[in-house]
């Protein structure tokens, strides 16, 4: 159930300021269309969003190159010196907005943690190989406790696109933070593109909806290319309303971005902790740019060696095993509302929604496929897991109204599904026919589950989208950065552990820490890992060896 409601038949197209302005694809599509087949058909190259020049919150460029980097340590567990920040956009205050749609969320800062919040824009090249798409415009918020000096070294944090975008995520983790760690440093979140303040919105409701909605009973070839010509239909929209900007949602692209906002800054070295994608984000920018990494974290990346149908075989099994965990947690409590056997009760519920969806009562209903993707983003995040326990009990009795909670920020109006899509898409190189994703749904049914065959439809859903582009280098190029801590969580629905070993050996000075725990993102969930962490961020001191931490 994607919650198609709210989307007339003009079509939304997405502006600068988050507000959306009506617009008829129909004739513009009817003109286009020879001239868009061709230049899909030929792989075209395209990039992020556009927006005209207004006045915005505090956006700046540098208007001069930050200081040159200064030399490593010659102890190699040490980390280069935090450094004040020399310029940067000005923020202005949002504390109370930000802070009461933390809590409206469920994450309140705790008592007696007094935080202040600025909110700011950041211009960045739509693509810095083409510059005449213009620039492109991404939010940023700064977190600080009261007071707190202008010039704090800066900790930027880059999220995962599934989220509410990376300056949202910043304040969130600023309410957890060790105080060591605020006391040092100005927290600053950098949206990624597509998310937060720049959302993508350019899919069609109904191609949308069928991806979204899809049948995980759907695993013969003629679901599958039922499946393509939908992802054919939002490739085509988005096209037309980017204006040739749709690749740009990317890892390589969020590395750029990072680049832009260091400089922005004034710093040579910059601190920066990636989440989930954004740590693959992250590990492309301390490859390419070694000179400029300070003190650095990747909290959760992916595993840079695989591409498509390794990369998403790979992260199946990681959901099932995240699954396994929340199934564990539930039961170990006398109470658990999905009773002995979670996973027995969840699949039942899929195979009643697969006959008939669970109406909403607006003329909408929860489907089998909905619920799943409701289930594979929730876990995710531990911290929700009791509401998503309640959820699926409650759709079991017939109540969907836990689900419908769930899954309107995934793919309801204005939801996370368009840069999810474009995200995954763009950053494999790989793409699988109809029937190729058949034969691989009827392996995956039968060793995943839960999730094997949806993984195979989110394969045939990136068929019609643009090539992802060269092969990244196999090593690093040049001298290997400071030593980068890398978290690897064995429970992380999004990627396996094993990408978090893969990276650090990418990126050349990796150390690993491996987690026994579950969910997206491991810091600061556990003393473990908070001590290891704190010791990179606090003391500049890099483990000597790999770190195991217990759940």
């Amino acid at each position: 159930m994607p919650l198609r409601a709210a989307v007339s038949t003009g079509r939304l197209a997405a502006v600068s300021t988050g507000r959306l302005a009506a617009v008829s694809t129909g004739r513009l599509a009817a003109v286009l269309a020879a001239a868009l087949c061709a230049l899909l058909l030929a792989g075209c190259a395209v990039g992020p969003s556009q927006r005209p020049p207004v006045a915005v919150r505090g956006e700046q460029l540098p208007a001069s190159p930050p200081p040159t980097a200064t030399e490593q340590p010659a102890d190699p567990d040490a980390l280069p010196r935090t450094e004040p920040v020399r310029g940067g956009p000005a923020f202005t205050d949002c504390t109370t907005e930000v802070l009461d749609g933390l809590a409206a969320d469920g994450t309140p800062a705790p008592a007696g943690r007094e935080l202040q919040v600025g909110c700011a824009r950041l211009t960045v090249p739509a693509d810095r190989s083409s510059p005449a798409l213009g620039p492109a415009r991404l939010g940023l918020t700064r977190v600080t406790t009261p007071g707190a000096a202008a010039d704090l070294p800066a900790l930027v944090v880059l999220g995962d696109v599934g989220s509410d975008g990376s300056a949202r995520a910043a304040a969130g983790l600023a309410t957890r933070l060790p105080d060591a760690v605020l006391e040092r440093y100005q927290v600053i979140g950098m949206d990624r593109r597509g998310a937060g303040e720049d959302l993508l919105d350019c899919a069609p409701a109904d191609a949308r909806a069928a991806l979204l909605d899809a049948d995980p009973g759907g695993s013969d070839e003629a679901a599958m290319t039922a499946l393509l010509e939908r992802s054919r239909a939002i490739v085509q929209d988005c096209y037309l309303m980017l204006s040739g900007t749709l690749t740009s949602f990317r890892a390589t692209t969020g590395a750029d971005d990072v680049e832009s906002l260091r400089s922005a800054l004034g710093v040579a070295r910059l601190n920066l902790l990636g989440i989930g994608d954004g740590a693959d984000a992250a590990a492309a920018w301390a490859a390419r740019n070694p000179d400029s990494v300070g003190r650095v974290v990747l909290d959760g990346p992916d595993d840079p060696t695989l591409d498509e149908p390794a990369r998403t075989e790979a992260a199946t099994v990681a959901a099932e095993a995240a699954f396994d965990a929340f199934a564990t947690a539930c039961t170990a409590r006398p109470d658990c509302a999905l009773g002995p056997d979670p996973r027995t009760t969840v699949r039942a519920l899929v195979d009643r929604l697969e006959v008939t969806a669970l109406p909403t009562g607006d003329g909408d209903a929860v489907t089998a496929g909905a619920t799943l993707r409701a289930l594979r983003a929730t876990l995710s995040r531990p911290e929700r897991w009791p509401e998503l326990e309640a959820a699926l009990a409650a759709a079991d009795a017939g109540d969907p109204a836990g689900l419908v909670r769930i899954l309107a920020p995934l793919g309801g109006p204005r939801g996370r599904f368009d840069a999810d899509l474009a995200t995954t898409c763009n950053d494999s190189r790989v793409r699988v026919s109809p029937g190729e994703a058949a034969d691989l749904a009827g392996q995956w049914a039968d060793r995943f589950g839960l999730f094997g065959v949806p993984a195979a439809q989110q394969l045939v859903a990136c068929g019609p989208w643009p090539s992802g582009g060269p092969e990244p280098p196999a090593s690093p190029q040049g001298e290997n950065p400071p030593p980068v801590l890398v978290l690897g969580t064995a429970g992380d629905p999004r990627s396996p552990q094993t990408g978090a070993e893969r990276t650090a050996e990418r990126i050349g000075s990796g150390r690993v820490v491996r987690w026994q725990g579950a969910g997206t993102g491991a810091y600061p969930r556990t003393p473990c890992i908070t001590e290891v962490v704190d010791r990179v961020l606090v003391d500049g001191r890099a483990p000597a060896e790999a770190v195991v931490c217990p759940p």
